[in-house]
Formats: C-alpha cells, sequence, structure tokens
C-alpha cells in the first residue's frame, strides 16, 4: 500500500486468499466414509442417499430464501438428516455441528495457509483486520485456528452466519460497521473480484487483489535476502 495511505482497516477474503484448500465434495467416498461414521452415532442411512439428500435439501434451502444471494448452514442441513434417519435417540442438534466437521474432513484433500498472505498478515499486525467469508462458520473458523491465521484477526463474518453471501456488498457493511470505519478508510484484500474486489469498491472502500498484495512481500523478502547476502560477502 501506498505510504501516505489513510488505510486504517482490512477486510480479508478466506478461501483462495488466506488458505490454499481443495476439497471433493462430489466424491463416492466422501459420503460413503460419513455414512460409516454416522452408523456409530445412530444414524443408518446409504452413502448414495445420503449425498443426494444433502444436496437437495441444500438446493431447497436456496431456492425457497428471499436473499439475491442465499447461504444455506451445512450443519442445519445435516441435522434434518441426522433426525430422518437415526435408528436411536440422538441430539440432533449437536449432531449435525459434529457430522458437518467429519463431512469436511472427508471430503478434504489438502490445505494449507499461503506463506505469502501470513507474511502480509504480520507486516500489518497493527491495522484492525476483520474477515468476511463464504464460509461456513462450523468448520471454517476451526481451519483458521489450525492453521494459524486466527490470531491475526479482531472480527470474522461467515456467510453461514447471516443467510446471504458475497457479492451482496451487505456483508462489507457489516465489516465496517463491527470495526467502526468509513468505507475510504478500509482496504478489501481478496482473489475473486466480482466478490472481493467490485463489490467493496461499489460502498467506497479501496481493493487489492492478493496477489498484488504478495508481491509487497516478496520483494521485502528479496530485499531482505540480498542484504543478507551482501554482509555474508563482506
Amino acid at each position: 500500500m501506498p505510504e501516505d495511505s489513510q488505510i486504517k482497516g482490512m477486510i480479508f477474503d478466506c478461501y483462495g486468499t488466506l488458505i490454499d484448500i481443495h476439497t471433493d465434495e462430489s466424491s463416492f467416498y466422501t459420503y460413503d466414509a460419513l455414512s460409516k461414521w454416522l452408523q456409530y452415532q445412530g444414524v443408518k442411512i446409504d452413502p448414495l442417499v445420503l449425498k443426494e439428500g444433502y444436496r437437495n435439501k441444500a438446493k431447497s434451502i436456496v431456492e425457497s430464501s428471499t436473499e439475491s444471494h442465499p447461504e444455506i448452514k451445512v450443519d442445519e442441513v445435516f441435522e434434518s438428516i441426522c433426525s430422518e434417519n437415526a435408528i436411536w435417540e440422538i441430539d440432533a442438534k449437536k449432531l449435525g455441528i459434529e457430522t458437518s466437521r467429519v463431512f469436511r474432513s472427508a471430503s478434504l484433500r489438502t490445505i494449507e495457509a499461503y506463506p505469502q498472505s501470513l507474511m502480509f498478515l504480520e507486516k500489518y499486525r497493527d491495522l484492525p483486520k476483520c474477515i468476511v467469508s463464504n464460509g461456513q462458520r462450523v468448520f471454517s473458523e476451526l481451519e483458521l485456528q489450525f492453521l494459524g491465521l486466527h490470531q491475526y484477526f479482531d472480527f470474522i463474518i461467515f456467510s453461514s452466519d447471516v443467510g446471504y453471501k458475497k457479492p451482496d456488498t451487505r456483508m462489507f457493511e457489516r465489516a465496517m460497521e463491527i470495526m467502526g470505519l468509513e468505507a475510504h478508510e478500509v482496504m478489501s484484500i481478496g482473489d475473486t473480484p466480482e466478490n472481493d474486489i467490485f463489490p467493496p469498491q461499489e460502498l467506497g472502500m479501496q481493493a487489492m487483489h492478493i496477489q498484488d498484495a504478495w508481491k509487497e512481500v516478496e520483494g521485502t523478502e528479496k530485499a531482505d535476502a540480498n542484504t543478507g547476502n551482501k554482509d555474508e560477502e563482506a
């Protein structure tokens, strides 16, 4: 960012910006693993029925919503599925949460924090920061914690919290409100222009693609390396 920048706070996207992740929610094996785990929780359901039920319920929620960009709560979807297929008495709400996390685990192929993003966060550690993500709090917040990212943020807003998702500008308006800042004082950083660049710009924020943010710290890293080489030569 420019040295004379008046930025007093930052908003970050999560996946593709802070976290590099690959999941496979279409794989039979994802639902097969989940189905087998559910047997031990008192829920009997065939993997293919589970897969179809999950998709149909999620689709129904989206189609019945009045929002332009509706969002589901995955734990509520699984809560409903568990209730309908229980073979003994269960705590459906609690099991819905646990099932969501096992589902995420079963679908997960790779996950790691981008090292350049960690460097950028460290560089601007003193600025207030908020995550605005089209994510599910039930497992996304835990991913931020175990990847060492959670500590950098004062606030986190997930689309699952509010029932709608980006590019809805209300996500960014909520962030500004809880940060106590005006639009011109905030920089939005993300990897998807339609979600992370254009909507905040409509509100008067500044916006930056994450790869441009990385250039700041990558340049610093190279400069430090060159300085170290000169010191060694001297």
